[in-house]
């Protein structure tokens, strides 16, 4: 019993200290060794203490990082709200909208929160380029000859003895090599729909998937969607029927970072299955985890082939390599048709690259500093938006990957923010980008991949200031 109280009892006083912010979100709490010498208890007991302050979400454990102070432990601002999907007149995405922001690309002098490409510095860039040099020095044709339509065979081999997150369920022949994950979504929307069918996307959607539905003719039709647990299954079973297809970023969706939990993924896969209808997973961000452990895409607990399984580099590693892949299931062999008449293959150098990039654990040892940093990031920019941005600023609470969704007051019109912002050299992705109705105008996307210095945060105390003074 003793000890019991005891762990008790150092648990009430961290959580006193962090109720009186002495503690404050991000903050690190000592090792397990040191609180066991700063209490003069036993190892278990610090355990049993840190246990039972994390069972109340008070603090989270980073593998190899130690304990932090959880945000959810002093959030100060709401969640995001789950939309109510209107059906007004369908206006598609504001392409217009679209360009503007990306044409910001290139334009090193702007602080780059619009889009979802990780800054430099978070590239493994001198490893690739050893990669690049070993590829073609060992190479004959030095990556001129062609490669098998399906995608390289090295390549597709190290994908699926990488993708451990699959037990096994994935091996090369699953796999075709695409061009980065929106060639694989958009061949993967071609496969299973004709013009004028109906395609589920979540409410706000990737704006890259609302225009390619658009581009093949399709309707969109948006599940509304909570900003912790994702799609509202119970919203999506009353229009299955009518759909040919869903496609869901199920794990840290963009735009708002929730992980579907995995009972979700076993219903949803339950659903589609049951009616039939395929469902496009674009699990980019999958390998992005804040958590222990990388989460189950619901490929995994697909038997009937109907998940086709969107995964890339495009995020982590090389963006400009383009190398995505997909498995389809049972679409392949329309895939591969479909890359044979479009593409003939896919650059064989850059597949190599990428295969000899994943076949001796760098990647691995590469995502593990990459995730450490996005995690220090997403903790600056939470500390940041709620110092700088109104108290009424609703901000979404993402699990990994690296977008940050917010909602402002109505009277904010964050197109017209956009402008302001940009004339400051910063940008963001207006939320009016994410539907094809007119929603989302108080909304924002923010990128938080970027190197997090004393201009960024001021950046960020700018655009507080500018939403500020509008309202």
């Amino acid at each position: 019993m003793g000890k019991e109280v005891l762990y008790l009892k150092i648990a009430k006083t961290i959580k006193e200290q962090i109720q009186t912010e002495t503690l404050q979100f991000g903050d690190k709490l000592p090792s397990l060794r040191s609180a066991q010498k700063l209490y003069n208890v036993s190892l278990n007991t610090v355990k049993l203490a840190y246990m039972e302050l994390e069972s109340h979400s008070l603090i989270e454990s980073k593998p190899k990082f130690g304990y932090f102070v959880s945000h959810t432990s002093q959030r100060k601002l709401a969640l995001p709200s789950v939309t109510k999907i209107k059906d007004s007149e369908i206006e598609g995405p504001n392409e217009d909208l679209i360009d503007k922001v990306f044409g910001t690309i290139s334009d090193s002098t702007i602080t780059q929160f619009a889009l979802a490409i990780p800054g430099k510095n978070f590239l493994p860039l001198a490893k690739m380029k050893k990669s690049i040099i070993n590829v073609v020095k060992s190479k004959n044709d030095s990556g001129t000859n062609y490669e098998p339509v399906q995608g390289s065979q090295n390549l597709r081999r190290e994908i699926a003895k990488w993708s451990l997150v699959m037990e096994g369920k994935i091996t090369e022949d699953d796999l075709v090599v695409t061009s980065g994950a929106m060639n694989a979504i958009y061949n993967s929307l071609m496969a299973v729909t004709k013009p004028g069918d109906s395609v589920a996307v979540e409410s706000p959607a990737y704006f890259g998937i609302l225009q390619a539905i658009q581009l093949l003719g399709l309707k969109t039709v948006e599940i509304p969607t909570h900003p912790v647990y994702g799609v509202d299954l119970d919203a999506l079973k009353k229009v299955l029927p009518k759909l040919s297809a869903c496609c869901f970023v199920t794990n840290f969706n963009n735009p708002m970072g929730f992980q579907m939990p995995d009972e979700n993924k076993k219903e949803l896969v339950r659903l589609i299955t049951h009616y039939n209808v395929p469902l496009i997973e674009d699990d980019i961000y999958g390998n992005l985890y804040f958590g222990a452990e990388r989460p189950k895409p619901c490929k995994f607990y697909d038997e009937a082939g109907l998940v086709m399984w969107v995964g890339s580099v495009s995020k982590t590693m090389a963006p400009g390599f383009r190398v995505g892949w997909v498995a389809p299931g049972q679409f392949k062999d329309r895939i591969i048709r479909q890359k044979l008449i479009q593409t003939v293959c896919s650059p064989s150098l850059y597949s190599d690259v990428i295969a000899d990039f994943l076949e001796f654990g760098r990647y691995d040892h590469h995502l593990r500093t990459f995730r450490n940093k996005m995690y220090s990031n997403y903790l600056q920019i939470q500390k940041a938006v709620t110092a700088y941005f109104p108290d009424n600023t609703k901000v979404s609470e993402p699990k990994g990957g690296f977008m940050l969704w917010l909602e402002l007051d109505k009277r904010i019109c964050t197109e017209d923010l956009f402008d302001e912002a940009f004339s400051q050299k910063i940008n963001f992705a207006p939320g009016r980008m994410f539907s094809q109705y007119d929603q989302y105008r108080n909304c924002m996307r923010l990128n938080y991949a970027l190197e997090w210095t004393d201009r960024v945060e001021s950046d960020i105390e700018k655009l507080g200031n500018m939403i500020k003074n509008n309202i």
